[in-house]
């Protein structure tokens, strides 16, 4: 998988066929970050990071600082083994349950990505735990089955069986 932009473009970022995610298809990635112009992103929480290729992407981009929050010991192997392919920003790899690491943080993001197991867990719960999280002006993005799943104050986009919620922090 490929960094699309930024000071890393087309950097391989490596995947594993052992461990059950699903990253983000290019063309979704690609219209997220199309959404995110300019990148002004500085500390970025990617939860349910997987293969990590949105925080990945974030650092290509400007981001300072990228908090990847999984739970998957195959993954956290594949997280910290990709980090190194970066000279900067700083990376922080935890391994921890979504809900348990957003109870027990004090600290706030300008970016969250959140890439949960599809219709698996309460997205409103989820929802709402982040944008506790997110500094002012900071952004969300939850990515999800195309369901009948609405948040209030968001914007959607659809993917084929694909859906993009988007909330911005007033």
């Amino acid at each position: 998988m490929k960094i699309l932009g930024g000071r890393y473009k087309g950097l391989t970022i490596d995947i594993s066929k052992n461990i059950s995610y699903r990253p983000t298809q290019t063309r979704i990635r690609k219209s997220i970050f199309d959404i995110l112009r300019p990148f002004t992103y500085l500390n970025v929480l990617d939860l349910y990071s997987g293969s990590g290729i949105l925080g990945f992407e974030s650092a290509s981009r400007g981001a300072e600082s990228i908090t990847f929050v999984e739970n998957n010991s195959t993954s956290i192997k594949m997280l910290n083994r990709n980090k190194t392919k970066f000279d900067s920003p700083e990376f922080f790899v935890i391994r921890k349950k979504v809900f348990t690491y957003l109870k027990g943080m004090n600290d706030n993001y300008d970016l969250i990505f959140a890439d949960p197991p599809y219709d698996k867990l309460d997205y409103s719960l989820l929802i709402n735990m982040c944008i506790e999280k997110l500094s002012k002006n900071g952004k969300l993005i939850v990515e999800m089955s195309n369901n009948k799943f609405y948040f209030k104050d968001s914007i959607e986009r659809k993917y084929g069986d694909t859906k993009i919620v988007i909330y911005n922090q007033k």
